[in-house]
């Protein structure tokens, strides 16, 4: 293509817009001798140009890129009967449930469904390995990617990772085995992965499953610190960071070399969505409820989140949704061998009293996206999310007020990101 920008500026645009997620697919699109995931002067995960990089090379990031395209499910994976709703997208099947394992409900996030799938596709010879994120040993509040052979590999990978986490920096590797797999990570990681797999065949020959939670986005690096800062903690000296777990939500427990302290999971987000610390791409976000997986899991909160008194004895409870037949089966296979509980099945307006916040964004994201463009941004190509379908059906007010709201965001530098740098630190 022909552009006035050269491909490092078009690379760097999507950072510098904030629409990068840091999932790092791109790292495996360009090759790391010429584009590098890793950790910036601005704390987050993003892009450096290690090489010389072409136009192809870009066009072809931006055809996979979660911030700059986000697909729903493939339509070959809707099956005739598959049921849909205009929020939830198409579904199969959705159940409350929780892992089979007491320990492994206990340990992981909410009640440890996705380490419970996690564990049986192994035990069970559906997959060879899951592709998965687990605490980074470099950075506490991050998630590096791994691969997980055993039941014990998946064990060690549970509970939530609220920090960035570049999930497909070596898909390519992951993929080079031969070997069949499962991915577990966010909604918008599962959407690259859906999109490379038009680049690469291998994806749908080898990704037998792809699981995710459904995310209300993850926290910025400078809200991890502020929270340290809130509870008396230097930053420097934390060498642990558990963000949840260990019952439902579980306590945030930070450790500062022998020592350790536990808080509640409201002190890091805060009391409600208003006082989340997010990405910008969070804010835009078309799915956070994983319609690009045959599985997604969510908290059952009624409201939407926790309280400080009835959550300190929860044993945790998820609501699955399984989106393709591959999922419905395997919640059912699953449930047959023990490795989950399945409590009884709910419709989708039960899913939306768990989580109102993702009803709200999935209606107010389309006016969002056109404050995007308004203000000469990229907006990310979507498809089969239903985002102006359902803005439709909003009084043309709330529309105005999403839309003016983003191009306000912007104008204050509220959407934008520097120009990536590696970090030094």
């Amino acid at each position: 293509m022909t552009s006035k920008l050269t491909p490092g500026q078009r690379l760097f645009a999507i950072v510098e817009q904030g629409l990068c997620i840091g999932c790092g697919l791109c790292q495996s699109v360009a090759g790391e001798d010429r584009v590098r995931v890793t950790k910036t002067s601005s704390g987050y995960l993003h892009p450096v140009i290690e090489g010389e990089l072409d136009h192809d090379t870009v066009d072809r990031i931006y055809e996979v890129c979660p911030g700059t395209r986000i697909e729903g499910l493939p339509q070959r994976l809707v099956e005739p009967d598959t049921r849909h709703d205009n929020v939830w997208g198409p579904w199969r099947r959705m159940v409350r449930a929780w892992a089979g394992d007491p320990e492994i409900r206990f340990e992981g996030s909410t009640g440890g469904v996705l380490t419970a799938l996690g564990q049986y596709l192994l035990t069970s010879g559906r997959v060879e390995f899951i592709l998965q994120v687990k605490t980074s040993a470099a950075e506490p509040s991050f998630g590096d990617p791994t691969l997980s052979f055993t039941e014990a590999d998946v064990f060690e990978a549970a509970g939530s990772r609220y920090g960035p986490a570049a999930a497909l920096t070596d898909i390519g590797a992951a993929l080079d085995r031969g070997q069949p797999f499962a991915f577990i990570a966010k909604p918008c990681d599962v959407s690259a992965l859906r999109n490379y797999a038009r680049q690469d065949d291998r994806v749908d020959q080898l990704v037998r499953y792809m699981l995710v939670m459904v995310c209300g986005g993850f926290g910025t690096p400078q809200g991890t610190i502020n929270f340290y800062q809130r509870v008396g903690i230097d930053p420097e000296r934390v060498t642990g960071l558990r963000y949840r777990g260990r019952g439902c939500p579980g306590p945030t427990r930070v450790e500062t070399g022998d020592e350790a302290q536990e808080f509640h999971y409201i002190d890091y987000w805060g009391e409600d969505e208003t006082t989340w610390s997010l990405p910008f791409r969070c804010k835009i976000c078309p799915d956070g409820i994983g319609e690009a997986a045959d599985i997604a899991a969510a908290d059952t909160w009624i409201g939407g989140g926790p309280n400080r008194v009835d959550s300190v004895d929860d044993p945790g409870t998820n609501a699955l949704i399984a989106r393709t037949r591959a999922g419905e089966e395997l919640i059912a296979a699953a449930a047959e061998a023990g490795a989950l509980t399945l409590e009884y099945d709910i419709p989708p307006d039960t899913m939306s009293l768990y989580q109102p916040h993702q009803v709200n964004k999935k209606y107010a994201v389309w006016a969002r996206h056109q404050g995007l463009r308004d203000a000469g941004r990229i907006v990310p190509h979507t498809e089969r999310l239903r985002i102006e379908e359902l803005a439709q059906d909003l009084p043309e007010e709330t529309n105005a007020f999403q839309r003016n709201g983003t191009r306000r965001r912007i104008e204050i530098g509220k959407a934008t990101e520097p120009t990536p740098e590696a970090s030094k630190s």
